[in-house]
């Protein structure tokens, strides 16, 4: 049990700090944004499993099972006495294990229900306040001079751009910035958004969260690059972001709380656009892929182990 417990510290303390901050310098990310994007998640994930499933292993030790523990505590909580067996130290460990994930499910759901409210407000705005725009389905033209795209999602996903970049667009480059908007929709990057933004605000103090909810936009910005420079070129795409630069884009969609785009992230994108470089190599994807898969799977095997 102590093994296993401090196998899931020294896991749940890797990603935690060291493993994101690597990640977070790295420039290979740029090469595979997506296989990028899944182990964030999977660090994510991951250090939650560990730091949750060191707790209840600690707090579980006396037993030596998840199931044991749970039935000879929990009548005790209700009659009493506890168990001998389980001390100070056992008990605050369970109390913590049980506090966290409360905290980080209920968080995640305030978070998910705020953005819902969020999404029907925009909805409900965009359809009193903007037109649709000829040939572009689901596309919407607000009355605004500043230059602005976004995107809504939901069951009614809607494109929002702004007459001001309308009027400073050509039809390509017009092109170019819906295919971007579309491709965050088609994606679905508003739910792994909303992810990190939970965990960002569940850990308000934890310094990871802040980079980890960049790093991410950022990947998001970047695979819907690729999607429009799938069906535009890369021209396009680029010639918008250099007119528009920082101004012309608040986001991955309207109420996503992603970190905004800033101009090093700008010249990131335009950067990749202008002269992409080879794509990631077919080994390196492999071994990448089969780190996200232990990070997670660790602690929930680990867990397994100690259920009965």
């Amino acid at each position: 049990m102590l093994a296993i417990a401090a196998l899931l510290g020294v896991l749940a303390v890797a990603l935690a700090w060291p493993v994101p901050v690597a990640l977070s310098r790295a420039e290979w990310p740029a090469r595979a944004p997506g296989l990028a994007l899944a182990l964030w998640q999977a660090i994510a994930l991951g250090g939650a499993l560990s730091m949750i499933g060191c707790l209840v292993v600690v707090g579980t030790a006396p037993d030596g099972s998840i199931v044991g523990s749970a039935e000879a505590l929990l009548p005790a909580f209700a009659s009493g006495p506890i168990p001998a067996e389980f001390g100070v130290v056992h008990l605050v460990a369970l109390t913590l294990a049980a506090g966290l994930a409360v905290h980080l499910a209920l968080n995640l759901a305030a978070t998910a229900a705020r953005a819902e409210r969020e999404r029907r407000r925009q909805h409900q705005l965009i359809a009193i306040l903007s037109d649709p725009m000829p040939g572009e389905p689901r596309t919407r033209v607000l009355a605004h001079p500043v230059p602005l795209a976004y995107c809504v999602p939901g069951l009614r996903t809607a494109t929002v751009l702004t007459e001001g970049l309308v009027a400073v667009l050509s039809p390509d480059e017009l092109r170019a910035v819906v295919a971007h908007e579309r491709t965050h929709l088609e994606q679905f990057h508003h739910l792994v958004l909303l992810a990190f933004r939970a965990w960002h605000q569940a850990l308000p103090w934890f310094p990871i969260a802040n980079r980890a909810e960049r790093a991410v936009t950022v990947l998001t910005e970047m695979l819907a690059d690729d999607g429009a420079r799938r069906a535009t070129g890369a021209a396009p795409l680029a010639g918008a972001l250099e007119r528009l630069g920082v101004a012309g884009e608040p986001g991955a969609y309207a109420d996503s709380g992603g970190v905004e785009p800033d101009r090093e992230t700008v010249e990131a994108r335009l950067a990749r656009l202008r002269s992409p470089g080879p794509p990631l190599g077919g080994l390196a994807r492999i071994a990448t892929a089969v780190v996200a898969v232990v990070i997670v799977a660790t602690p929930l095997v680990a867990m397994l182990m100690i259920i009965r």
